[in-house]
């Protein structure tokens, strides 16, 4: 393992020479998360201080706010198409010939992206919460606070499997990033970042769980459900269990792809 500590480090110090690029990506990203929370404000006052799917405006408030942290910790940025880069030109043919597992060589490069982003959104993304700090609640107990970090973390190694298994098309195909742009369609919308996914159940139960069938809702709006003491009990184990089996499932997608692919690679040139 000393070799992928290594790449962690390097990792690090390659991603902050781009700090002010993360800085920059930050600060426009919370254009969006603004105008979301301006859109609800608005809902809610014409609704009379009613509450959709459950939330109060409070809690809807938070609840994007405990999306932009998640996604700061755990989304995937540019790795997908790094490694389809790193396929098309060859460059991984250098990993076919040593002793480096290039899937754990681009995780603990993700690690090192996510540190780096982490510690320069940190400040700006802390100005933004303290701006909505009435609404910013601590999570129902210490046990469910460890359940979701466990989650969180489990999350991250979704996103990445994923992408990472999207990446392997380039062994087939030249260009993916079609591919890749319909893939986050589903997820941004299905993972709960553009709406709380329990909203759908006065609109139909029926696709809100089948949902729950598909990885998406575990990329994000799971975790956060979890720190809102929206979901418990046996709901929570259940749920906690298929995001485990999302993540292996990945995983194993993962390998299956790359076993695949590197059977027909070829890299010319010298």
């Amino acid at each position: 393992m000393q070799k992928y500590w290594h790449v962690l480090g390097v990792g690090i110090q390659n991603n902050l020479t781009y700090r002010v690029n993360y800085l920059t990506r930050t600060l426009f990203s919370f254009i969006p998360l603004f105008a979301m929370l301006s859109l609800w404000r608005t809902v809610y006052a014409g609704k009379g201080g009613g509450a959709p799917g459950g939330y109060t405006q409070s809690e809807m408030i938070f609840y994007y706010l405990m999306i932009a942290v998640v996604d700061v910790l755990t989304a995937v940025n540019d790795d997908d198409w790094q490694i389809a880069a790193d396929i098309r030109e060859g460059n991984i043919s250098q990993f076919l010939l040593k002793p480096i597992d290039y899937l754990w060589y681009r995780l603990f490069l993700f690690f090192s992206g996510r540190v780096a982003f982490t510690a320069m959104a940190a400040v700006p993304l802390a100005a933004f919460i303290f701006c909505f700090r009435k609404n910013v609640v601590p999570p129902p107990d210490a046990a469910t606070f460890g359940i979701f970090l466990v989650s969180l973390a489990l999350t991250a190694l979704l996103q990445f499997f994923i992408s990472y298994a999207m990446a392997m098309l380039a062994f087939w195909l030249l260009e993916i990033s079609t591919f890749i742009f319909i893939l986050f369609a589903f997820e941004y919308i299905a993972s709960g970042h553009l709406f709380p996914l329990s909203l759908l159940h006065s609109i139909s139960p029926a696709l809100e769980q089948a949902l729950f069938f598909t990885p998406f809702p575990y990329q994000l709006y799971f975790p956060v459900s979890i720190y809102m003491g929206n979901t418990t009990g046996t709901t929570l184990w259940l749920r906690l269990l298929a995001q485990l089996g999302w993540v292996l499932a990945g995983y194993a997608l993962a390998r299956f792809a790359w076993r695949r692919g590197i059977k027909k690679y070829s890299a010319f040139g010298g």
